[in-house]
């Protein structure tokens, strides 16, 4: 009796999952579908179904896509990312008759080679001959949130094996182009056949060394240079526990205050505060800070407070409307949008221009509640963004580490700020910078009861929980 019934290749962006997936391929009675569960295709760019399972009736129903898989001749696999439709990981962690292969790369590595593939357009290499040359510059806060997502996702892995009693088969991007460990992990799949070489098809695209794939170098050394090596390396092995999001609290540098942020915004107004506050002692607020470093912050700061800003879920979800789902340019979430258009039939514009109107703009938004209330239940392909998460959820996360001591609402921010800072010995702090309006139009503009109904079937919770009555313009 197989002791597979099917497989999943853990893997992320540039790590060199098409061409495992090409050898996987190589073996008889082996196959490997793609990327299964994108959210924004199904397999393949451009292709319809998987195993007569369209992108349609699996997004409906991502368990029908399991099934087939599972039925289907030989042993077959798909590839899964960590922002693959959520609905099925628990299901497939869960199944030991699913064998787990998990694919790592050094993530800066992986970072680098993603940077070049955005630059040249080029994302695989079949001959040496059309290869497009081009560097990778390298933007610290945007490497740090790929190694936060790639660590998460591979501790999350770990943890879910050691709790339900199943082991994985890791292999390095390194390994890939072993024979030998390709046949070795045909062998730990219970797959009878074995290839004499490996798939020639796909060529390594930057075989170079960092130091000439990167233009910025030299910052790049620096800025990496107070990282744990073992966290740029064998992160499934040696990554340690981490609380829910540390790196992006800040604490000041001049006062006992530490802000635990919750997206949606809110937190660039606080955080300008801080820098103000702090820059009149010629010092800037101190960020993305381990655990530890913020225990040694903590104890050099005795008396100290920490706080966190909630927002009405209706004036965030709209904030977030505007700047992620809305905006095509910097800062907007250009792949959810173009999913949210033709997968959930959301009427965003192309562009906003003069003819896009409030009353699009409400017939947009309240798509986007409507949206919300599915993907919060887990009940779509797309993540749920820390952007639009229930504050009640995010506030949970920051017990794994600290609770705030205040939990302080925007709507009276500036007198619950300076309340808080005459509790610290603080009585000249600085003033809040104003708000920044929504744009292209208010919440004020489309406001009404339906708008209100629909936010409340999305963010129940966070009405319960935090005692959020209706919206009320400021």
């Amino acid at each position: 009796m197989a002791q597979f019934d099917y497989f999943v290749v853990f893997a992320e962006m540039r790590t060199g999952s098409n061409f495992l997936e090409a050898n996987l391929n190589a073996f008889d009675g082996m196959a490997c579908h793609g990327e299964a569960f994108n959210p924004h295709f199904i397999g393949y760019p451009k292709q319809d179904a998987i195993l007569g399972v369209t992108q349609t009736a699996r997004d409906d129903d991502p368990k029908r896509l399991l099934r087939e898989v599972r039925k289907a001749s030989g042993l077959n696999g798909f590839r899964y990312f960590h922002d693959h439709d959520p609905r099925v990981f628990d299901k497939i962690m869960d199944d030991p008759k699913c064998a787990k292969i998990v694919l790592t790369r050094n993530p800066a590595e992986s970072y680098v080679s993603w940077k070049i593939a955005m630059a040249t357009g080029q994302w695989k290499l079949t001959d040496a001959k059309s290869r497009k040359d081009g560097k990778a510059e390298f933007v610290a806060d945007e490497f740090n949130a790929h190694l936060t997502a790639l660590q998460d996702f591979q501790v999350t892995l770990l943890n879910r094996l050691q709790v339900s009693g199943q082991t994985a088969f890791y292999v390095a991007y390194e390994d890939l182009q072993s024979v030998e460990v390709m046949n070795g992990m045909a062998a730990w799949l219970g797959v009878s056949a074995r290839l004499e070489a490996l798939d020639k098809n796909l060529k390594v695209q930057n075989p170079s060394a960092l130091s000439d794939k990167v233009s910025n170098f030299a910052h790049m050394s620096e800025a990496l240079s107070g990282l744990d090596r073992f966290n740029l390396t064998r992160t499934p092995n040696f990554e340690p526990r981490r609380g829910a999001a540390v790196p992006t609290y800040h604490a000041s540098t001049s006062a006992p205050l530490v802000y635990l942020p919750i997206r949606g915004g809110t937190e660039d107004r606080v955080i300008d505060w801080m820098r103000t506050l702090d820059n009149r002692a010629g010092t800037q607020p101190a960020t993305k800070l381990s655990q530890n470093d913020l225990r040694d912050w903590m104890r050099a700061h005795s008396g100290h407070r920490s706080f966190a800003v909630l927002r009405h879920p209706l004036s965030r979800a709209h904030t977030v409307f505007c700047t992620r789902i809305l905006n095509t340019e910097k800062g907007g979430y250009g792949g959810i949008r173009n999913t949210l258009i033709k997968r959930y039939h959301l009427p965003l514009p192309e562009v906003v221009d003069a003819s896009y109107d409030k009353v699009a703009h409400r017939a947009a938004f309240a798509a986007f509640l409507m949206f919300l209330k599915g993907n919060l239940a887990g009940q779509t392909a797309i993540r749920v963004d820390p952007d639009w998460a229930s504050q009640a959820k995010i506030v949970e996360g920051f017990a794994e580490f600290v609770l705030p001591d205040r939990l302080i609402r925007d709507a009276t921010l500036a007198q619950d700020m300076a309340a808080l800072t005459l509790e610290v010995g603080i009585d000249d702090a600085p003033g809040l910078p104003e708000p920044i309006r929504d744009s292209p139009f208010d919440l004020a503009d489309i406001y009404d009861v339906e708008i209100e109904k629909l936010c409340r079937a999305a963010y129940g919770r966070d009405y319960l929980m935090f005692g959020f009555e209706d919206w009320m313009p400021a």
